[in-house]
């Protein structure tokens, strides 16, 4: 599979939460404004990254030689803690501005479930190294476009809230707008077939 095809399907036919539904929980609660959305789609996309490259060293230099692929969730649960942990300390002592930027959001990306699962599925499907990392790049740009997306249709409706039924004002309208925008991407799922 082309880097092209692994791209174009992370990003837009397979989406990491509109799709696959991972990432729900940053999805919903870090998408009230855009600009914290960016920011959050950034730290998870050099997360991701990251990640995705220290679990496939780790799945196939550690785990494959000594028979332990068993223990695949795990240690890719720990060696994703230990890294976003090692980040966080790096860019404290090298950038402090940036890590004023980054704030909260880099201790939330350790509980992201689409960190894990991205590193999960590029194993399952015998990704190389490379088309490992492409596949983290791509889910994390589908991550980034699906947060600041819905970030931008919660902001329209905060700003018209007063125009709706009582009935679905608030979490209601934010979950049946979350629904629209994941059938919104599964126009795409004809793509590369």
């Amino acid at each position: 599979m082309t880097y092209v095809m692994i791209f174009i399907s992370a990003v837009l036919v397979n989406n990491i939460v509109l799709s696959q539904f991972l990432g729900i929980c940053p999805f919903l609660g870090v998408s009230k404004k855009i600009s914290t959305a960016l920011g959050m789609g950034m730290a998870v996309m050099f997360v991701m990254t990251i990640a995705s490259i220290a679990t496939w060293l780790v799945y196939y230099k550690l785990l494959v030689p000594h028979g332990l692929e068993f223990m695949i969730t795990v240690v890719f649960i720990l060696v994703i803690a230990a890294l976003v942990q090692m980040v966080e300390i790096i860019i404290k002592k090298v950038s402090p501005s940036l890590y004023q930027a980054l704030g909260i959001f880099l201790p939330l990306i350790t509980t992201n479930c689409a960190v894990l699962g991205v590193a999960i599925l590029a194993i399952q499907k015998e990704y190389s190294l490379a088309n490992s990392v492409c596949f983290a790049i791509a889910n994390a740009a589908g991550f980034t476009l699906a947060i600041v997306l819905f970030a931008g249709i919660r902001e329209r409706i905060s700003s018209t809230a007063y125009n709706l039924p009582k009935a679905v004002r608030g979490t209601p309208i934010i979950l049946i707008a979350a629904a629209l925008l994941s059938l919104a991407f599964m126009g795409f799922s004809g793509i590369g077939k």
